[in-house]
């Protein structure tokens, strides 16, 4: 199975998830009890100190034969305190940008994934009706970090920013609960301005959507047309005439007359507790495509799993599923496995996703198997 030439083969991480000491972001208040949430297992700590170690990982991600890596700068490092900037921050991630160009990497950049400054969220975070205007000013800040980058990813899983924005809500016992409304129109403005910002500078913009592969049994094809409305679709739609659109995929729901099904008692779980379904992320693939319109990029695949062998297995079904699209007509360029480390999975350090462990004492990297593998199938960009 080929793949297009200049086909994009790499890894994702998220800054809060491995670099550590987080100290002025939300989530790090919610880590300690000190913000309204749930509960979490673990606090994220010096997670995989990749804030200081991230030449290390990224060298050991081009030693293996892969070209790009997608990781993301922190708003709450930038942006400590409402309108002051942190040039040291600002000098730091163009370090890493550096870095990722000079050992052959192209690097993609998100502005934010999932994490807020704790000023930002005490002011309402993205219920504020200054959301939008705050993060536009934010991007503007940041602009000097993406000097040399071409990829830009505005938002990440903007709907999973809203269907947890309203904690009274909850989790419902299966699927997800919808989208709040005005939460999404405020990220969808958001990313609408930052991609214009980003544009002036020269860079490709886009954002990357959680798809779920809504899959509805005979007769409940409505019903899951009107459960993946606010949940996705609303989402995929906003990045019509964006520079491209980015796809991640784990798992499927399926959907019935009532909405979405358990997972059948005997179907083979991944650590997260989701079913085992590679092809997953083929149905992301085309209803991104189907709905933006636009190149399509997968930025986040992968399963958490203490049995690398079985990653590989889940990853070699993904990617005939991309292949498949592509020959369909699909425009995909490039799949980014989730996650180049073993991370902190916001609570928990148990589910492990990562190409890459470490030592939680040394911080110690120790490449798996399912790294070298990827980076075969990167360098003949094909599937064997």
């Amino acid at each position: 199975m080929d793949f297009p030439n200049g086909f994009l083969w790499g890894a994702s991480t998220a800054a809060h998830q491995i670099e550590g000491g987080n100290v002025h972001s939300d989530w790090w208040e919610r880590e300690w009890g000190r913000v309204p949430g749930a509960v979490v297992e673990t606090p994220s700590g010096d997670a995989a100190d990749s804030y200081h170690r991230y030449g290390e990982d990224m060298a050991l991600l081009a030693d293996a034969g892969l070209d790009t890596y997608r990781f993301s700068i922190e708003w709450a490092r930038i942006e400590p305190e409402d309108g002051w900037i942190s040039h040291a921050a600002i000098d730091h991630y163009r370090r890493m940008v550096d870095t990722a160009i000079g050992l052959g990497l192209r690097p993609m950049i998100t502005l934010h994934h999932f994490t807020n400054p704790i000023w930002f969220a005490r002011e309402g975070g993205w219920h504020s009706d200054a959301a939008a205007d705050r993060f536009a000013r934010y991007v503007e800040a940041a602009m000097p970090v993406l000097e040399a980058v071409d990829l830009v990813c505005t938002i990440n899983e903007p709907n999973m920013v809203s269907v947890l924005a309203d904690p009274e809500v909850g989790f419902p016992s299966i699927g997800l609960p919808p989208g709040v409304p005005a939460v999404t129109d405020r990220l969808i403005d958001a990313h609408k301005r930052a991609v214009d910002i980003v544009r002036g500078d020269g860079c490709l913009a886009g954002w990357s959507v959680a798809t779920q592969a809504y899959q509805p049994i005979d007769g409940a094809e409505q019903v899951a047309a009107a459960y993946g409305a606010s949940r996705e679709d609303v989402f995929l739609d906003a990045a019509r005439g964006d520079d491209w659109i980015g796809v991640q995929a784990y798992t499927r729901t399926k959907i019935g007359p009532e909405g979405p099904l358990p997972i059948p008692d005997d179907a083979e779980r991944t650590l997260t507790g989701w079913e085992y379904f590679p092809p997953a992320v083929g149905d992301g693939i085309r209803n991104a495509w189907s709905r933006a319109g636009v190149p399509v990029y997968v930025t986040e695949n992968g399963m958490a799993t203490a049995d690398d062998a079985r990653r590989i297995d889940y990853t070699r079904g993904a990617l005939e599923a991309v292949h498949a699209c592509i020959a369909d007509g699909a425009d995909v360029r490039g799949y980014l496995h989730w996650s180049l480390l073993d991370n902190y999975e916001w609570g928990s350090y148990r589910p492990t996703f990562g190409l890459i462990a470490w030592d939680r004492d040394t911080f110690e990297r120790s490449p798996k198997p399912s790294l070298g593998w990827l980076g075969e199938v990167a360098r003949a960009n094909a599937l064997r």
